[in-house]
């Protein structure tokens, strides 16, 4: 069975995770696995190698970016003689879906660019100084400052989002609109439960009850990584009327419960 990975497990409540990998020529190729719920970006800085996916596999060298997203399935193996090395930056997708609705962008699953190397560098830094959410938006900005416009081509699940259902999704991530839940997703986007139901799984690949359990889920993690809340305080703020519900849902999610979660994430931010 392949390894299916989760974003909470690594990043402990940070916004983004960020690593500087090295992979040499005559190691193993890296474990093929999948991602849950998040997105990653890998940026070549030395070496060669090769991106092996189940459709086959893509050379990899310095300058070339690649974009992995949730349910791909990859590896990845270093080439003789100096191996591969690559920084990598994970988010989870409802945060990278949420930018790419408000800025109405799009980004190739590949590109060549030595420029915006500069883009993962920073957002390394940033990661190992407590980062925050606006490092990580930078991060974005920045990095698609060096795609060229004809390469704008998207991926299938992140194409043709309706602009009602962007800014619905959008609207979804106050607190406010969170608390009340699937209701209130379908006030905003005005139409029938079954339209907005083929609509979200043709945009995102979800149901709407998913999505709403996902930006909650998100929610609760920075609420218990950045703030003294009680755990019940928590669970209500992203809409959950039961602690013990919340405590399922969370340790079911993310393979660790709210209070350990909350322990591992504060002792995360420690030098």
């Amino acid at each position: 069975m392949i390894p299916v990975l989760r974003f909470e497990p690594h990043a402990l409540g940070r916004p983004f995770h960020a690593a500087r990998v090295r992979i040499p020529a005559r190691s193993r190729d890296t474990e093929l696995h999948t991602h849950a719920d998040f997105h990653e970006f890998m940026g070549v800085i030395s070496g060669r190698g090769e991106h092996l996916l189940i459709t086959g596999a893509e050379p990899l060298e310095p300058g070339d970016v690649v974009l992995v997203r949730s349910q791909d399935q990859h590896a990845i193996r270093g080439a003789a003689p100096d191996g591969l090395e690559f920084i990598n930056i994970a988010f989870p997708s409802s945060a990278w879906q949420g930018f790419l609705d408000l800025t109405r962008t799009s980004c190739p699953a590949r590109f060549h660019s030595q420029r915006a190397l500069s883009a993962f560098s920073a957002a390394l830094e940033s990661f190992q100084n407590e980062p925050t959410s606006y490092d990580l938006v930078r991060f974005w900005i920045d990095l698609l400052q060096h795609v060229e416009p004809d390469s704008l081509e998207g991926d299938a699940p992140e194409r043709g989002v309706p602009d009602w259902l962007g800014k619905a999704c959008t609207a979804m991530r106050s607190e406010a609109n969170l608390r009340a839940g699937l209701p209130r997703l379908l006030e905003l986007a005005a139409v029938s439960p079954a339209h907005l139901s083929r609509s979200m799984r043709s945009s995102y690949g979800l149901t709407p009850t998913e999505f709403v359990t996902d930006l909650r889920l998100e929610h609760a993690a920075s609420l218990l990584a950045a703030t003294n809340l009680s755990i019940a305080a928590v669970a209500d703020r992203c809409g959950y009327t039961s602690q013990s519900y919340f405590t399922r849902c969370f340790t079911a999610a993310h393979e660790i419960s709210p209070r350990d979660f909350r322990n591992r994430s504060q002792r995360a931010f420690v030098p």
